[in-house]
């Protein structure tokens, strides 16, 4: 703080990240809409046309590479009989996702590279076992 620069993004206070990560999505998307929550409860406080925007997401690389090496790697995970996560994970599901990627059609983990993120988190699942040598009995 001495020396450098805070960037403070609204909404980012992480007891506010907390509560509205536990919401149930209905609530999130109250309205049918993303944010929906967050809208409906500055209403009368910021101007309609900031509320009813379109959402405009932080830019996210789109490499196909990306996809290809999660892709790669969770077929190495599923593939291991010593990993932790594949007796949980429907292999023929996660199969279909890596050939038919934009067949996913609602929002998992956000709205841009779903395959990918849901691929990657199946890698930072395996990750996460392996490393705190989890065991479920």
């Amino acid at each position: 703080m001495y020396s450098g620069l805070e960037v403070r993004v609204p909404f980012c206070d992480y007891r506010i990240v907390d509560y509205a990560y536990n919401m149930p999505w209905k609530l999130k998307a109250l309205g049918g809409r993303e944010k929906g929550i967050v809208r409906a409860a500055f209403r009368g406080l910021l101007p309609d046309s900031i509320i009813d925007r379109k959402k405009s997401p932080y830019p996210k690389t789109h490499n196909p590479l990306y996809l290809e090496l999660c892709a790669g790697r969770v077929r190495e995970i599923l593939s291991d009989s010593s990993s932790p996560v594949s007796e949980f994970i429907d292999s023929s599901g996660v199969e279909a996702i890596i050939n038919d990627p934009e067949k996913i059609s609602s929002p998992w983990y956000g709205q841009l590279m779903r395959a990918p993120q849901i691929l990657a988190y199946i890698i930072q699942l395996d990750y996460w076992f392996r490393k705190y040598h989890v065991t479920v009995v």
